[in-house]
């Protein structure tokens, strides 16, 4: 008789298909061509990091919770994407969109699974789609401050708090992660991913980046968006405790936060029993899920395609040339 653990590892596989894999990795190529090792190859930081998708989850829950206190951040939400519930009137409510929350995440897994396991091409496909999703993202804040996805300052933060995410995550939650200089060759081998989006002088190392995200501390703040969408306010929601927009995500996410971050989102640990529960629950749940799914799909097919011996990756990921202007449409036309 199948245990509990595999009959919920069943179900969550048969959700990823059905909600994420056959939507929004269609056209990633996984198997092929024969010796292409993508922007990482074998023995990376990155394959062995990301291999791990109940943490890679995680991780960018906790990204997306960090990156949503810079303002400009919530407003380029609120304005141009699908997380935010609106009414009939097509005005933003304040609250999260749960379908747009899980298209997000479907867009994010798709990226960070197909730049680490896909090959050269699929990574740069992707690459390229998402500079220019976010050359469409412009507009002016309520205060009258303009918000450009394509700002420096705007890339080098938004990566900061990506790898960030990604990397607690798997300190944290991870049932063999990597410490001292294995986490660090992650930092380093990362940046590869936020130089192919377009950003320049980005944190290579853990303690960089851990500065980088507390200089911008003067520019952060809880906007209404924000506000309505953490902490009791997601109380009695009824989404799931696993998916996005749940209060037990959200506490999870804000208990990755750095001190000052959860000083901004007003967060109070529970007591040292409470912490150690929940924390150890959360613990034993991701690996759990992990080691009854086993190795991601993509992550199998891409150690096959290298089996056989494996060329050195592309030396340089940033862009070589502008991208052509393209409509918010005829990008997700191309996604």
């Amino acid at each position: 008789m199948p245990s509990r653990a595999n009959i919920l590892a069943t179900r969550f596989e048969r959700a990823f298909d059905a909600d994420i894999r056959s939507r929004f990795f269609r056209g990633l190529d996984f198997a092929g061509p024969a010796g292409d090792p993508g922007w990482f190859g074998p023995g990376s930081a990155v394959w062995y990091v990301h291999s791990h998708l109940p943490t890679l989850i995680l991780g960018l829950v906790g990204a997306a919770y960090i990156e949503g206190l810079d303002p400009s951040i919530s407003w380029m939400g609120y304005d141009h994407s699908r997380l935010a519930k609106r009414g009939e009137d097509g005005v933003p409510t304040g609250e999260i969109d749960p379908e747009g929350a899980a298209v997000r995440l479907g867009h994010s897994l798709s990226f960070f699974i197909g730049t680490a396991y896909g090959s050269t091409a699929t990574a740069e496909r992707l690459a390229r789609t998402v500079r220019a999703m976010h050359h469409t993202v412009k507009g002016t804040r309520p205060d009258g401050l303009p918000y450009d996805a394509d700002d420096p300052e705007w890339l080098r933060w938004n990566y900061a708090t990506v790898v960030w995410g990604i990397a607690t995550a798997h300190e944290r939650y991870h049932r063999r992660p990597l410490r001292g200089d294995g986490l660090e060759r992650y930092y380093r081998e990362f940046v590869r991913v936020g130089e192919a989006l377009g950003g320049t002088d980005l944190p290579a190392t853990k303690a960089e980046v851990a500065d980088c995200l507390e200089s911008y501390l003067p520019r952060l703040a809880l906007t209404p968006i924000k506000a309505f969408g953490t902490g009791p306010n997601l109380e009695g929601n009824g989404v799931r405790p696993w998916e996005p927009g749940s209060a037990f995500m959200d506490w999870a996410a804000r208990d990755m936060l750095p001190a000052w971050a959860q000083k901004l989102a007003l967060y109070r640990r529970p007591n040292p029993v409470v912490l150690r529960a929940r924390r150890t629950a959360l613990w034993v749940a991701l690996n759990a899920l992990h080691d009854a799914t086993g190795p991601l799909p993509e992550f199998r097919e891409a150690r096959a395609r290298v089996a056989g011996g494996a060329t050195a990756p592309v030396a340089r990921t940033a862009p070589a040339a502008p991208d052509p202007v393209l409509t918010r449409e005829q990008v997700e036309a191309t996604a």
